[in-house]
Protein backbone atom coordinates (compact mmCIF):
# COMPACT_ATOMS: atom_id res chain seq x y z
CA UNK A 1 0.00 0.00 0.00
CA UNK A 2 1.44 3.31 -0.66
CA UNK A 3 -0.53 6.46 0.35
CA UNK A 4 -4.13 6.35 2.24
CA UNK A 5 -7.15 9.55 2.37
CA UNK A 6 -8.17 9.45 5.58
CA UNK A 7 -11.29 11.23 7.77
CA UNK A 8 -10.22 14.84 6.83
CA UNK A 9 -11.33 14.31 3.11
CA UNK A 10 -14.98 12.64 3.89
CA UNK A 11 -17.40 14.82 2.56
CA UNK A 12 -14.61 17.74 1.41
CA UNK A 13 -12.96 16.50 -1.72
CA UNK A 14 -11.08 19.55 -2.62
CA UNK A 15 -9.27 17.61 -5.12
CA UNK A 16 -5.94 19.48 -4.69
CA UNK A 17 -4.47 15.64 -5.21
CA UNK A 18 -5.55 15.16 -8.25
CA UNK A 19 -3.78 17.90 -10.34
CA UNK A 20 -0.81 16.78 -8.40
CA UNK A 21 -0.26 13.21 -9.38
CA UNK A 22 1.88 12.36 -12.02
CA UNK A 23 0.44 8.74 -13.18
CA UNK A 24 -3.63 9.48 -12.29
CA UNK A 25 -3.99 7.44 -9.75
CA UNK A 26 -6.76 9.31 -6.97
CA UNK A 27 -10.10 8.29 -8.14
CA UNK A 28 -13.06 9.86 -7.32
CA UNK A 29 -15.82 8.14 -5.03
CA UNK A 30 -19.37 9.67 -3.94
CA UNK A 31 -18.27 11.27 -0.89
CA UNK A 32 -14.40 10.66 -0.50
CA UNK A 33 -11.19 10.60 -2.76
CA UNK A 34 -9.31 7.23 -2.88
CA UNK A 35 -5.31 6.33 -3.73
CA UNK A 36 -4.94 3.16 -5.67
CA UNK A 37 -2.51 1.10 -4.34
CA UNK A 38 -1.06 -0.68 -7.45
CA UNK A 39 -0.84 2.31 -9.81
CA UNK A 40 0.48 4.64 -7.10
CA UNK A 41 4.37 5.30 -7.43
CA UNK A 42 5.04 6.52 -3.93
CA UNK A 43 6.66 9.42 -5.00
CA UNK A 44 4.39 11.47 -2.21
CA UNK A 45 3.29 14.75 -4.62
CA UNK A 46 -0.14 14.73 -2.98
CA UNK A 47 0.55 14.86 -0.05
CA UNK A 48 1.58 18.17 1.12
CA UNK A 49 -0.81 19.89 -1.55
CA UNK A 50 -3.79 18.80 0.48
CA UNK A 51 -5.47 21.37 2.26
CA UNK A 52 -7.13 19.29 4.89
CA UNK A 53 -3.96 17.13 5.70
CA UNK A 54 -5.76 13.93 4.54
CA UNK A 55 -3.27 11.82 3.00
CA UNK A 56 -0.57 9.74 4.76
CA UNK A 57 2.06 6.96 3.67
CA UNK A 58 0.75 3.98 4.47
CA UNK A 59 3.01 3.36 7.47
CA UNK A 60 2.68 6.69 8.82
CA UNK A 61 -1.49 6.86 8.96
CA UNK A 62 -2.38 7.42 12.46
CA UNK A 63 -3.55 4.35 13.92
CA UNK A 64 -7.66 6.13 14.89
CA UNK A 65 -7.56 6.12 11.06
CA UNK A 66 -6.52 2.55 10.04
CA UNK A 67 -9.85 1.58 8.56
CA UNK A 68 -9.55 3.85 6.26
CA UNK A 69 -6.50 1.52 4.78
CA UNK A 70 -9.02 -1.32 4.84
CA UNK A 71 -11.31 1.45 2.84
CA UNK A 72 -8.85 1.98 0.40
CA UNK A 73 -8.38 -1.66 -0.48
CA UNK A 74 -11.93 -2.28 -0.54
CA UNK A 75 -13.04 0.97 -2.84
CA UNK A 76 -11.25 -0.92 -5.52
CA UNK A 77 -12.07 -4.59 -5.15
CA UNK A 78 -14.75 -4.72 -7.47
CA UNK A 79 -13.20 -1.62 -9.19
CA UNK A 80 -9.74 -3.26 -9.97
CA UNK A 81 -7.26 -1.61 -12.35
CA UNK A 82 -8.84 0.56 -14.27
CA UNK A 83 -5.26 2.48 -15.41
CA UNK A 84 -6.37 6.33 -14.85
CA UNK A 85 -8.77 7.99 -12.80
CA UNK A 86 -9.24 10.51 -15.46
CA UNK A 87 -10.47 8.52 -18.06
CA UNK A 88 -12.65 6.70 -15.53
CA UNK A 89 -14.12 10.28 -14.13
CA UNK A 90 -16.07 9.67 -10.92
CA UNK A 91 -17.51 6.52 -9.68
CA UNK A 92 -20.71 6.83 -7.53
CA UNK A 93 -20.05 5.10 -4.77
CA UNK A 94 -18.01 4.37 -1.89
CA UNK A 95 -16.30 1.69 -0.14
CA UNK A 96 -19.15 0.63 2.55
CA UNK A 97 -17.09 1.75 5.32
CA UNK A 98 -16.90 5.46 4.34
CA UNK A 99 -20.34 5.04 2.99
CA UNK A 100 -21.77 4.03 6.68
CA UNK A 101 -19.90 7.15 7.81
CA UNK A 102 -21.95 9.96 9.15
CA UNK A 103 -21.98 13.56 7.30
CA UNK A 104 -18.56 15.14 7.95
CA UNK A 105 -18.16 18.58 8.71
CA UNK A 106 -17.95 19.92 4.74
CA UNK A 107 -17.00 23.35 6.06
CA UNK A 108 -13.32 22.54 6.15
Amino acid sequence: MAYVIAQPCVDVKDKACIDECPVDCIYEGARSMYVHPEECVDCGACEPVCPVEAIFYDDDLPDEWGDYRKSSTGFFAELGSPGGAAKLGAVERDDPFIGGLPPQNAAC
